[in-house]
């Protein structure tokens, strides 16, 4: 039987596209059929499956329920408290209810909404599905994000209710959520009504009389309770979740319930080729995109069990990843680059320590993955390695090579490449200056999509359409583009290969973090009369912030370079947090600028990671940057 080129298939989702996703729409229950497909007639704004009206819950538990309730559906495993915990989907619904109910008989209802503060535990998951099933909107923040950044949160999604914890933990230390929360309250102009507590009894607390709630109080109250589930419009609002922009204020990407559904059941199935019944693990956080599509919503509702974890990937030795693979029998397992380089610097023989036989592939995601990284786990767990590139904003892989398509011819991997356009996804590389698209191989360009995006993609930013035109569709000249804000080149084959950031936004760990928030923070110090931060490549982390400080007085001696250096990382720790920490803050006397005064970040970047700065024929100073290369030689 003959094989349908990729090429192929892909151009049919995009030129024959309201029949390919009717065909997609039939993966999920709907309780009333869709009337229209894509409602693409207001650009950029786009509209799935009109008409229809559905429930994340109902697709990720309740259907499942129904007719295996005993079949695994959730798996908690921590080693950082000792306990592992495993809900059929008979359990998870019994749960899932008795959230509901708890957020109910608050008066929570459709369309409020509901922020989660939590560490990885079953009831942040709970929380989540609770929030789907009565139609109320909730927003994760990770946890132990600090208090500033958890503030303007809360002010922009103005929840009636959050959701917390007394503590996470990682690495063994324990960390209070608690006083970040109640510090948050206070700085934001918003005021929750209440607040649901799960104490964990990790870090002892005192609740604030009249708004704080024991969650296992109200959970025994609700035991039992039957809440149904509540049957919306497929473009209705399911959730925010906020993402580091090109400004201080963070954008809340708001995302659909029909067409997220959709795009998450076909994923699991065509990229991924996970089956129900079997197991998925994610070692994300539901803090980030990938937790909510691929941690709770994405293997739920395909049928499959998904494995929460908390815990790091070296505790309480280097092998424990593959230790939970082989007791749950993971088929299909999800990380990140920097993880692998973790384990990279530990006994290679440990990756064959553990019965991996049930792993069909390791997904890869969040940051470049570099072929070193790639080659050493490919070769030590002896399974496919698959890229794959994708943003909080489009809630499931743009590129990849990864699909189980019946009657599809599949991509192979190249390494230093995540793939191809997935179906759906109308990609182009674009002159940035021109608008142009680049046809030929091996052009620099920016990495765009066009209108429409798939499902699954964000509707718009919370509160804010004028924010969503603006930032995403008009930063190319005479063009309505989605961009992604990185650079790319596409090979002669087609394997798109990523390049970096065309913003200033970087890449920690996973994490997007905007230079722009980190530079508004360490300014605020009283000492800092103007800083600049860049992203400078890391072996571990991929980027790591680097922050070049002009100080109102240079320190007088290195130990009061020191301490001053150790006073701004302490405030960027209790305003943005602990990953927005830059490995240094180093202390210059000027900045290099434009005789226009146009700072030249790139030229910073470059230099500190020992790269040909370039053109530097519009610099006013060159002592700026030569002052920079004698610290960074130091």
């Amino acid at each position: 039987m003959t094989s349908t080129p990729y090429a192929d298939f892909h151009a049919r989702s995009l030129t024959d596209r309201d029949a390919f996703w009717a065909e997609q729409a039939r993966r999920i229950d709907w309780r009333t059929p869709p009337q229209r497909i894509c409602d693409a007639s207001r650009p950029p704004f786009a509209r799935w499956f009109v008409g229809g009206t559905t429930n994340l819950c109902h697709n990720a538990v309740d259907r499942h329920a129904a007719v295996r309730p005993e079949e695994r559906a959730l798996i908690w495993v921590s080693t950082e408290v000792g306990e592992e915990r495993v809900y059929s989907f008979a359990e998870l619904q019994a749960e899932v209810e008795a959230m509901a109910a708890t957020l109910a008989g608050q008066g929570v209802g459709v369309g409020d909404r509901v922020l989660i503060y939590m560490p990885m535990i079953p009831e942040a998951a709970f929380a989540m599905l609770a929030c789907a099933r009565i139609g109320a909107i909730h927003s994760v923040v990770f946890g132990g994000f600090a208090s500033v950044s958890l503030a303007s949160r809360i002010e922009d999604a103005t929840p009636k209710l959050i959701v917390s914890a007394d503590a996470g933990s990682r690495g063994g230390k324990r960390i209070a959520y608690k006083p970040l929360l109640d510090e948050a309250i206070a700085l934001s102009a918003h005021k929750p009504a209440a607040v649901v507590m799960v104490d964990r009894g990790l870090v002892p607390f005192e609740p604030v009389a009249g708004r704080d709630l024991d969650h296992a109080e109200l959970r025994r109250q609700h035991w039992g309770a039957r809440v149904p589930c509540a049957w919306l419009e497929s473009n209705t609002p399911s959730y925010t979740l906020y993402t580091s922009g090109t400004t201080g204020r963070p954008k809340g990407v708001q995302r659909d319930v029909g067409g997220y559904a959709v795009a998450l059941a076909t994923s699991m199935d065509w990229i991924f080729g996970g089956k129900p019944g079997e197991t998925y693990f994610s070692t994300s956080d539901i803090g980030w995109v990938v937790g909510h599509s691929y941690i709770v919503y994405g293997p739920l509702i395909h049928g499959m069990a998904t494995l929460m974890y908390e815990g790091t990937p070296v505790q309480p030795d280097a092998a424990v990843l593959w230790s939970l693979v082989e007791k749950y029998r993971v088929t299909v397992m999800f990380s990140a680059p920097t993880a692998v380089r973790v384990l990279k610097k530990h006994d290679p023989t440990l990756l064959k320590r553990h019965d991996l036989s049930s792993l069909r592939a390791l997904f890869l995601a969040g940051e470049p993955l570099d072929e070193p990284t790639a080659s050493w786990i490919s070769e030590g767990l002896g399974v496919p390695i698959i890229d794959n590139y994708w943003q909080t904003e489009t809630g499931w892989p743009l590129l990849t090579v990864a699909h189980h398509i019946p009657g599809v011819e599949a991509v192979p991997t190249r390494l230093g490449s995540p793939g191809v356009p997935m179906y759906g996804y109308d990609v182009k590389l674009l002159d940035e200056a021109t608008g142009e698209v680049l046809a030929q191989p091996d052009q620099k360009g920016v990495l765009v999509i066009e209108h429409p995006l798939p499902p699954g993609a964000l509707q718009t930013v919370w509160g804010d359409d004028a924010r969503f035109v603006s930032t995403y569709w008009q930063s190319v000249p005479g063009r309505q583009v989605y961009s992604t804000f990185d650079w790319a080149a596409r090979d002669a084959d087609g394997y798109t290969f990523i390049l970096g950031r065309t913003d200033d936004v970087i890449n920690v760990a996973g994490h997007r973090l905007g230079t722009r928030e980190i530079e508004e923070c360490i300014s605020g110090h009283p000492v800092v009369a103007e800083v600049a931060v860049v992203g400078v490549a890391d072996p571990l982390k991929g980027q790591v912030a680097l922050a070049f400080a002009v100080p109102r007085e240079m320190p007088a001696t290195p130990e009061a370079a020191r301490a001053l250096e150790g006073q701004i990382m302490k405030r960027v720790d209790e305003q943005l947090g602990a990953v927005a920490r830059p490995s240094r803050v180093l202390f210059v006397s000027l900045l290099p600028k434009t005789r226009s005064g146009k700072l030249l970040r790139r030229a910073l970047q470059a230099v500190a990671e020992g790269r040909d700065a370039g053109d530097l024929t519009t610099l006013d100073d060159p002592g700026a940057l030569m002052q920079v290369k004698t610290l960074l030689q130091k």
